[in-house]
């Protein structure tokens, strides 16, 4: 008996549109600024989906988020194979039933609610009159703790390139070897790709374990791609010189240190963590940077580009020689920062 195929899923923009599909976490705008933080280039997987709304794909699940006053809002919709039974309304009875306590631990974890960000406002302004100047434009933005391997394999493509470019370029990235999780309005939603898929290579789970062929359906993603030249995929979707990059980054995570291992950089000391990542093809100091402050738990960071760069020389009078950031210019200046403004250094260069 053929199945019929699950009823299309609509935005839900707002609480009061399905209240028993959305929960609330108490988080006044100076903690948290959504439109702030979600557009900065922090993470390339959300867009303002109706004034006031972001969609975006966060643990393998589509999310809709926003505030109002001194709550943060948000709804979780279900993947397409979970929806067996729709209401008549097309929204999946599946996701009231998510655990709420589980959901609000993601959302907490991802923008690390349990940070106080006034205090440490009120830290860097003490500190830092030019800081003082900006902040009062700019409250509540706070840095994302991002999965290290979607961090790694975004921030490797920003070389070079802004933020919609990227945004897009990531979107495509998606869709062509990572899973598809659900479509709402139309429009599809796919979770990142596995280190796998962004070898070529089937996943090691899903093969013989003595003859290493992989057991998966023919028509099943891991086969799609499996054999096939990941770099040469990547080019077709316009990710230039950056294709190289991607896919001998992932193969060789894969044949290193591993997911886990990227992972376990968490716990290890800053410097550590960042010599290991710049081994990886793609990546310098300043990926490398942003890996280690966006997912990797080390708010020292402070990632120098060209913009910072100059910042430091004619608004700090930060003293670096040379008309190019060299590796030692960029060093004097994450290092002026981070005495100015403390341990959590590239929470502050955020703002």
């Amino acid at each position: 008996v053929r199945s019929r195929p699950p009823a299309p899923m609509k935005l839900r923009d707002a609480p009061s549109a399905y209240p028993s599909l959305w929960r609330c976490l108490p988080c006044p705008p100076a903690e948290l600024r959504l439109d702030l933080v979600l557009s900065s280039g922090q993470s390339f997987r959300w867009w303002e989906s109706s004034p006031g709304a972001w969609t975006g794909v966060l643990g393998g699940r589509v999310w809709t988020l926003r505030q109002d006053r001194d709550r943060l809002w948000y709804t979780v919709y279900g993947e397409e194979d979970e929806h067996k039974e729709e209401e008549r309304d097309g929204c999946p009875a599946k996701a009231a039933k998510l655990d709420g306590a589980e959901t609000d631990r993601i959302l907490r974890d991802y923008f690390q609610l349990d940070v106080g960000l006034s205090a440490l406002y009120r830290e860097w302004e003490a500190a830092d009159p030019l800081f003082r100047k900006v902040a009062k434009d700019f409250p509540g933005v706070r840095v994302l703790r991002q999965d290290p391997i979607e961090c790694l394999f975004s921030f490797i493509c920003t070389s070079n390139n802004h933020i919609s470019r990227i945004t897009a370029m990531i979107e495509r990235l998606c869709q062509a070897f990572g899973r598809r999780l659900c479509c709402i309005d139309a429009r599809p939603f796919h979770a990142f790709p596995s280190l796998s898929a962004l070898t070529g290579l089937p996943s090691p789970h899903h093969c013989h374990p003595i003859t290493g062929t992989c057991l998966c359906p023919p028509t099943s993603l891991c086969c799609v791609h499996a054999g096939a030249d990941a770099e040469a995929q990547l080019r077709a979707l316009g990710f230039g010189y950056r294709a190289k990059f991607v896919s001998e980054s992932a193969r060789a995570i894969v044949e290193g240190l591993g997911a886990e291992g990227l992972l376990q950089l968490r716990t290890t000391p800053y410097a550590e963590a960042k010599k290991v990542l710049c081994t990886l093809p793609g990546v310098g100091a300043k990926v490398a940077d942003c890996v280690c402050l966006l997912s990797l738990d080390k708010a020292e960071a402070v990632p120098v580009d060209t913009h910072v760069w100059h910042i430091a020389q004619q608004r700090y009078g930060v003293a670096v020689g040379g008309k190019s950031l060299t590796p030692r210019a960029y060093e004097q200046i994450g290092n002026f920062f981070r005495g100015l403004w403390g341990p959590r250094a590239g929470w502050a260069q955020a703002v």
